[in-house]
């Protein structure tokens, strides 16, 4: 529950705490440090569990993969996921297929993505298509993304579909989404304050404190651009001018989110957000610049993991 709320501290001390721990127990800290941006603890524990002389299983390997994701590391990562099979005799599953493809993925090589995608000893399936889909959505990789939306589209005609678009940039400009399926989709973002939950969608005016939560949003915005910040603006999905695009990137959920939470809570407090879909670059980027202006640590929970943003710096090494 700790690990799933961010709480890293107290999720270390209850661990700590268990007089018998079990391959259950071991996973879910592997697995919840992996997830909240914690590679290199996450291996430290899988170390810690191998000299107990215990036997890991798939769950466990897909926590060390992702650790080694977001620690930049393919050499290790690569020879933990040999070792399943050649070690331990664990044959992988769709998901360690994909951990691998993330990691090469996420750190740039997406050919040697592809390549390990048309060498794997089984099919691939949609979902390692569509992930390497996404991560080269990410880098601007168009061509290569081009091809892989083909194979999905192929795999599965309900995909590439809204839901694996939001929050990513657009294969081609002209991928918009359709207007009466887009209202399904909005982003909408959470905020937890004094044990109560605060919610907001994408251009929200309809809070009490509208009016303020945009004004401190321009201001900040201001702050923001003096330390370097500059709007992605291939990730507005609409056919309007740059500027149109800026002022929508701007009133996304989770920085209208943000800034109630600034305005609403003691200075220098945590902040903890969650987003039900994933945290398109340029909100990314902008937590990032907010968590270093204001001197706050905000976490950030989107469709795929969590994001502790703290000092100009996100826990997940900019690979999400």
């Amino acid at each position: 529950m700790f690990l799933k709320c961010g709480l890293i501290s107290e999720a270390h001390d209850l661990f700590g705490k268990i007089p018998a721990r079990n391959l259950t127990s071991w996973d879910t800290m592997i697995v919840g440090l992996a997830e909240n941006g914690y590679g290199e603890d996450a291996v430290d524990v899988f170390t810690e569990f191998k000299r107990t002389g215990g036997r890991p299983d798939g769950q466990m390997f897909l926590g060390v993969l992702y650790a080694c994701c977001t620690l930049c590391d393919i050499n290790e990562g690569m020879l933990h996921f040999e070792s399943m099979s050649k070690v331990y005799g664990i044959a992988p599953s769709v998901d360690h297929y994909v951990g691998v493809v993330k990691m090469w993925g996420s750190t740039g090589y997406l050919d040697e993505a592809f390549e390990f995608i048309e060498n794997m000893p089984v099919k691939p399936s949609v979902e390692v298509w569509e992930t390497l889909m996404n991560l080269c959505r990410i880098h601007g990789n168009l061509e290569t993304g081009d091809l892989c939306a083909d194979i999905v589209a192929l795999l599965d005609p309900s995909r590439p579909s809204v839901e694996s678009k939001t929050g990513l940039v657009p294969v081609n400009p002209s991928d918009h989404v359709i207007a009466e399926k887009k209202k399904k989709y909005l982003g909408q973002k959470s905020l937890g304050l004094q044990n109560k939950v605060q919610e907001y969608r994408a251009g929200d005016t309809s809070h009490t404190d509208s009016d303020k939560i945009h004004a401190h949003l321009k201001m900040l915005s201001a702050l923001m651009k003096e330390s370097g910040y500059l709007p992605e603006l291939r990730c507005a999905l609409h056919d309007v001018d740059d500027e149109s695009k800026a002022a929508t990137l701007l009133t996304h959920s989770e920085k209208l989110a943000c800034i109630y939470g600034l305005l609403s809570s003691p200075a220098r407090s945590q902040m903890r957000i969650i987003k039900n879909l994933r945290s398109c670059v340029d909100c990314h980027n902008a937590f990032k610049l907010i968590s270093k202006i204001v001197g706050r640590r905000i976490i950030s929970r989107d469709a795929k993991r969590w994001h502790h943003f703290e000092e100009g710096v996100c826990s997940c090494g900019e690979f999400w």
